[in-house]
């Protein structure tokens, strides 16, 4: 049922667009290629088994969690989906 000036199925899309939008971003995140040997960051060594559990590892444990830390504060709602955007 749509409701003001929405169309029908508008919060549904909402949602997909939103669970699409973070399945891309974990897709993306995922490493690909050969691990480094040394941190990007920091220059420090990245242990072998941390080269070997994650696939492309570019980053040392602390540099990484840092670096997810600034990705999860700047990760905000969809916009597409926002009454903000959709009165622009």
């Amino acid at each position: 049922m749509a409701s003001g000036w929405a169309q029908d199925g508008a919060v549904q899309d909402q949602i997909d667009s939103t669970v699409n939008d973070a399945v891309e971003r974990a897709r993306q995140s995922l490493g690909q290629g050969e691990s480094a040997h040394y941190c990007k960051e920091c220059g420090e060594p990245i242990p072998q088994a941390r080269r070997e559990a994650l696939q492309g590892v570019q980053y040392c444990v602390k540099c990484q969690a840092e670096i997810d830390k600034k990705q999860q504060d700047h990760a905000g709602y969809n916009r597409r989906g926002s009454k903000d955007s959709q009165l622009r």
